[in-house]
């Protein structure tokens, strides 16, 4: 082993030593193992927060138009015509708004990185001294702020993206395509928003809304307790929670379309 050897050995040593009292950290405190391996799953599964609610919105209001509709006392096709409008305008709303969301968000970064590029091209000396700001909030002082501040402004790729991301606290993620957002929002709507309309769908069978009703409610739990999988809360909780809103969504409606069928009839 070579003398130049020996400071990468070390450091690999200690990174390994870190990583042995990380594991036995979580190991120990299972909350963290969990927010560790939550935020794994967020950066590796971008689209599973638009998976997961585009589904639940899907569900409680394709439920609530069901359920209004049953309430009215319509009949079968009415219900079947209500609730596909429903899934294709509502999802499709849904899609589109979380596309342009997320593309409004692109285009306000893009604009800023162009206003940045701009002003470290023009107005130089501002810019240092905006670093070196950044730099002094950070705790660097005297002789190390300065070297900090020459090594940033020393290379305008580094010195854009510490713009970017402290003094603007914008991080772009380029690989973020907000048309899959907006498809996949909109595909979870109407495939989970398909299933209280399912029992409708099926000619003569008997217990339409009862089976609608069931159906719909095992969904939400189902759906809910996905939410553990990008949130912090628990399976449990998030089953439960989506399943009282979703009840009560589809009572009030119910109650509204049986009020409104007794006033106008």
């Amino acid at each position: 082993m070579t003398e130049g050897d020996a400071p990468k050995e070390n450091l690999d040593d200690y990174l390994k030593e870190v990583l042995s009292r990380k594991e036995k950290y979580l190991s120990e405190h299972k909350e963290y193992r969990k927010f560790e391996n939550l935020f794994h799953r967020h950066t590796a599964g971008k689209y599973v927060g638009d998976l997961i609610y585009g589904a639940n919105d899907g569900i409680i209001t394709t439920f609530a138009v069901v359920a209004g509709a049953a309430g009215a006392s319509l009949s079968a096709v009415v219900v079947i015509i209500l609730g596909l409008a429903n899934l294709v305008a509502d999802g499709f709303s849904m899609g589109a708004s979380n596309y342009l969301g997320k593309q409004s968000e692109r285009d306000y970064a893009r604009a800023q990185r162009k206003k940045e590029e701009w002003e470290i091209e023009n107005l130089r000396e501002l810019e240092i001294e905006e670093v070196r700001e950044i730099f002094m909030r950070k705790g660097f002082k005297g002789k190390d702020l300065e070297k900090a501040v020459e090594i940033i402004t020393s290379d305008k790729k580094v010195w854009l993206e510490t713009m970017m991301r402290d003094e603007l606290g914008i991080i772009e993620d380029f690989s973020d395509d907000p048309k899959k957002h907006g498809l996949v929002t909109f595909g979870a709507f109407v495939l989970a928003g398909t299933i209280p309309l399912a029992p409708y769908l099926i000619p003569n069978l008997p217990n339409q809304l009862q089976t609608s009703l069931i159906m719909a409610a095992v969904t939400l739990f189902v759906v809910g307790s996905s939410r553990s999988y990008v949130t912090a809360v628990s399976w449990l909780k998030g089953g439960l929670e989506m399943l009282v809103v979703g009840s009560v969504a589809a009572g009030i409606a119910y109650l509204t379309g049986n009020f409104i069928d007794k006033l106008i009839r």
